[in-house]
């Protein structure tokens, strides 16, 4: 497996990234696949699972030193010099193995069953069974296996690899076309799992996968929403009956219900359980069903007023400790608009008008659950009304939904709609991009990042493809906050999905996704963002950005705005100066 890791740490091209990664999956028994495809993203389970493989740094340090007999002041020493761990373990166990007479060789079996061991651990002595355990590994480690092991251990694998690179792969290792991505894309959207879906489909072919439905405690992917600079243009896309909605400024959660068991998934398909007791409750008490899976918006109010604060005040609610001190300070309100599953059947291919029908009959509405405000009207007075009355009571805008869609996980279009406040500028929307690199500050912010290269997401090709860098917005905490949240993302190259003609001090692996406004969307020679799409040899670029204070936890880095949505708001910049 190592020299499949060392060829796919080395290319920056996706194409030849899947084709590396296909081969890879090709040589490991199909019992291993699933493993495979775990590791090479880092983890051990799918993100729902909760079970997080990151292993401590001083943990490892502790490791190579009981190995390698040196100690660790040394081993810091070339850390410092050569800044990642798995380098420094390769070039410490080469010299070690010199004087190596006994050892097991690795197999990926025993590596996963390990660190499912380690990453299970917790309590008295945990620690000591860890830095056993991965003592035993480091001691029958080749060197180029150290150098990954620890990367893996320390979640610092990154090597590109994304959920799409992984189905495409997939499809050209077992179904000979990376055409046939597709019927593996619809399981993995339904079960969220690729493991499972690669494990279904070396065991059973395409058939067993096309057996991957819906279950419970294992989050869908949710359906997203395109967006509309006003509320006349996202009407030329409803052909059918629709209804306008509240868009809420909450965290979108997915609520599984199998008796008293509750568990809350975010839309990055993470168990969020634990931070939303007040939820679990609700949902026991007016999620009539005894099995559902419902979906709706946790929105923080104001316990006096009942007004809603705004997003980035929820995530206070994301911490680790003191939740009840959180509760209570950020109260939620729940307000659910679709219904997933319900007594055992699937119900994602059920018109919406037909899902809400179901979804209001199993809830009992209360102080703290809501159904979303709504309105069924094709009066465009009635809709711009709606759109002022959601803003005046702090929502971001509303949601415009044909009635006769299914639901479609995992995929953006224009079966909902999207409408957000307008702004002063010439935007009408704020943009959700995904910090990509940087560039060392100076004067004030010597020592910290100055400038962010921020990038968009190109969906056809699963790349992300720069738009700005971004040195405005920033408060102080905010500057000091950002080096440590990017610090597990940092790579020595350009990521294989990042499109850049600019090359930054800092790359980063494109995860962290943060909320920017602009004065308006410019052509420009440099950026790679709609190259060629409006005119032959430019891109687009943002003028005058200005982060706004929000880093969008809730988001993976392909929920950012995409290259397909930025073309769109540059044309409809255009008409409101001109029309």
């Amino acid at each position: 497996m190592v020299d499949g890791l060392s060829k796919l740490e080395q290319t920056s091209k996706r194409l030849e990234l899947t084709t590396l990664l296909s081969s890879l999956f090709k040589s490991v028994g199909a019992d291993e696949l699933p493993y495979v495809v775990y590791l090479i993203q880092g983890k051990i389970y799918p993100d729902y699972k909760g079970v997080e493989l990151g292993i401590a740094e001083k943990l490892v340090i502790r490791a190579l030193k009981m190995v390698t007999g040196l100690d660790e002041m040394t081993i810091e020493k070339e850390i410092g010099k050569k800044g990642d761990l798995g380098i420094v373990a390769e070039s410490l166990i080469s010299k070690k193995k010199q004087a190596a007479l006994l050892y097991q060789p690795l197999t990926i079996g025993r590596v996963y069953v390990t660190l499912d061991r380690m990453a299970k651990l917790s309590g008295a002595g945990s620690q000591s069974q860890k830095l056993s355990l991965f003592i035993n590994l480091l001691n029958d480690c080749e060197p180029i296996e150290a150098k990954y092991l620890i990367r893996m251990a320390i979640g610092s694998l990154r090597l590109g690899v994304a959920d799409y690179t992984v189905l495409d792969a997939l499809a050209e290792a077992f179904l000979g076309s990376r055409d046939m991505r597709g019927s593996l894309e619809t399981a993995y959207n339904v079960s969220g799992d690729l493991g499972l879906v690669a494990g279904n489909l070396v065991n059973g072919g395409l058939e067993s996968v096309k057996k991957i439905g819906v279950e419970l405690n294992r989050p869908i992917r949710p359906m997203l929403a395109e967006r509309a600079k006003d509320i006349p243009e996202a009407l030329k896309h409803m052909q059918n009956d629709f209804i306008c909605e509240y868009k809420y400024d909450g965290e979108r959660v997915q609520i599984h219900k199998e008796g008293e068991l509750i568990s809350i998934f975010s839309r990055r398909l993470e168990n969020i359980t634990v931070n939303y007791p007040d939820l679990v409750a609700i949902s026991k008490k007016k999620i009539k069903p005894d099995v559902a899976i419902v979906e709706g918006e946790a929105v923080a109010i104001d316990k006096n007023s009942g007004q809603f604060y705004p997003f980035q005040e929820l995530m206070h609610r994301r911490r680790k400790y003191e939740i009840d001190k959180a509760m209570a300070k950020y109260p939620v309100c729940l307000f659910l608009f679709d219904i997933m599953y319900l007594k055992g059947k699937s119900t994602l291919n059920l018109p919406l008008k037909e899902r809400r029908e179901l979804l209001r009959g199993s809830i009992e509405v209360g102080k703290m659950i809501k159904l979303t405000e709504s309105l069924r009207s094709s009066e465009l007075p009635r809709i711009e009304r709606m759109m002022e009355d959601a803003i005046e009571n702090g929502c971001e805008g509303i949601m415009i939904k044909d009635l006769k869609s299914v639901y479609r996980a995992g995929a953006r279009e224009f079966s909902w709609i999207k409408i957000k406040r307008e702004y002063k500028n010439e935007l009408n929307d704020t943009m959700d991009l995904v910090v990509v690199g940087a560039f060392h500050g100076m004067g004030r912010r010597a020592g910290n990042y100055g400038t962010l290269l921020v990038a968009a997401y190109d969906e056809d090709a699963d790349t992300f493809k720069t738009v700005t860098k971004i040195g405005t917005g920033f408060k102080d905490e905010d500057l000091d906050m950002f080096p440590k949240l990017l610090s597990k993302y940092v790579i020595d190259h350009r990521s294989a999905r990042v499109d850049s003609n600019l090359k930054p001090d800092v790359w980063f692996e494109p995860s962290v996704v943060i909320e920017v406004q602009a004065q308006e969307i410019t052509l420009s020679p440099i950026h790679t963002a709609g190259l060629d799409v409006v005119k032959k040899g430019s891109g687009l670029a943002l003028r005058f950005p200005k982060f706004t204070g929000k880093v969008r936890d809730d988001k993976s880095a392909v929920d950012a705005t995409t290259v397909k949505e930025l073309v769109e708001m540059y044309y409809s910049q255009r008409k409101i100066r001109t029309g």
